[in-house]
């Protein structure tokens, strides 16, 4: 595990949050030789830059697979489904076929636990693949990497919209945005940690929640037959998006978050409310 040494932490905050996210290195001696200032500069400034890099097909599932982890007992918690009184999964009661763009497990124990049986499906996948397993929903993963180098998606989430009920997480919801013919760009310095206020347009809530991610969906590209659906209250930045005509939402943070706030966990039950209508 790297660590640092002699390093003012609080002067390079400063200078990140004036000049923005900057590539930078951690390097330890190769054998007894000691590597110059100069020569680290080097190294990091030969780094590849965030933009343009497809990093989700490098983290993604080589094939699809049925999840089979299993509900944690006594891990759940009741917010996704209503309940006080129980922290049990639901009996299944639908398919959802999750898109792994560099998915996280405590998604799937989630998606489980409002009820779901979750296929999870490669990041190259193709509407066909996805349709193939007769999904009720379908759930695009967050992940790393530029939205907009992730070939193949865009026309992926355009082959299932309104087919079935859509959701997607982070990096998910940035495709969402792309696939409607939003544009996504690089943020000055992106959002980390566990303590974003983001305000629900639909409740008027404001909302804690955990965040990680670089890029963000343009709110002026945002077709009319969508919305922002939720807003970041430090930067008016794009945090959610809402389809009218079909049944597709997205936010840019991280419900799932553990540990994390627990103010975003009925995201899920909106998800599962919302297929289990169209199945009726």
């Amino acid at each position: 595990m790297p660590g640092l040494e002699g390093l003012d932490t609080r002067a390079l905050t400063r200078k990140l949050r004036v000049a923005g996210v900057m590539r930078g290195i951690l390097a330890c001696s190769e054998g007894s030789v000691r590597l110059s200032d100069a020569d680290l500069v080097d190294k990091a400034r030969s780094g590849p830059k965030m933009e343009g890099l497809n990093l989700a097909a490098k983290v993604s599932c080589a094939s699809a697979y049925h999840w089979e982890g299993g509900f944690l007992e006594g891990f759940g918690r009741p917010e996704t489904h209503g309940s006080t009184a129980t922290l049990k999964a639901m009996p299944k009661q639908f398919r959802v076929v999750a898109v792994d763009y560099g998915i996280k497990q405590n998604i799937l124990r989630c998606l489980e636990e409002v009820g779901a049986d979750v296929t999870v499906v490669p990041a190259h996948s193709t509407a066909a693949d996805v349709l193939k397993h007769k999904p009720d929903g379908v759930f695009l993963s967050n992940g790393p990497g530029d939205p907009a180098a992730v070939t193949g998606a865009p026309e992926m989430i355009r082959g299932v919209l309104g087919k079935t009920p859509l959701f997607g997480i982070c990096l998910g919801h940035q495709l969402l945005g792309l696939a409607l013919g939003a544009k996504t760009y690089k943020l000055k310095f992106g959002h980390r940690g566990a303590n974003h206020p983001v305000l629900d347009h639909s409740t008027g809530k404001v909302e804690i929640t955990s965040q990680n991610h670089g890029f963000a969906v343009d709110p002026k590209t945002v077709p009319v037959e969508a919305e922002v659906s939720h807003l970041n209250l430090n930067d008016q930045t794009v945090e959610g998006l809402r389809c009218k005509n079909v049944a597709a939402f997205s936010v840019q943070y991280h419900p799932e978050a553990s540990p994390g706030p627990h103010d975003s966990f009925y995201l899920f039950s909106r998800f599962r409310d919302m297929i289990l209508t169209s199945k009726k």
